[in-house]
């Protein structure tokens, strides 16, 4: 019998915080991650490639941090930067949680 694991997203730490409005130490984080229901799983450092910087080599490497966080298999909307900053914002207070609303599909034969 296979053991289940949860999905675990990588999201760059910089990114992350300045979605969130502010910084944490990595224990402050693990807190926060802990108290909402998910889990900081490891701190890991990774290069990745300049591409996206004028006059950087495409060859020289960034050095970031990333937070490999583990989310409940039923929450999709945590797998990516946006959905885990949105879901924390609201729980921290900081923005109201978003607003879904039903809308009748769009039938065949109807044109936009």
């Amino acid at each position: 019998r296979a053991l289940l694991s949860m999905p675990t997203v990588g999201i760059p730490r910089d990114l992350l915080f300045k979605e969130l409005g502010r910084e944490y130490t990595d224990d402050e984080f693990q807190d926060l991650c802990f108290e909402f229901g998910i889990e900081l799983d490891e701190v890991v450092e990774e290069e990745q490639l300049n591409t996206a910087k004028r006059g950087v080599s495409s060859e020289e490497k960034e050095v970031i941090t990333v937070y490999k966080i583990e989310v409940p298999a039923n929450r999709y909307d945590l797998l990516c930067l946006e959905g885990i900053a949105t879901a924390l914002n609201a729980f921290t207070g900081r923005s109201e949680p978003p607003t879904f609303s039903l809308a009748t599909p769009a039938t065949p034969d109807s044109k936009p």
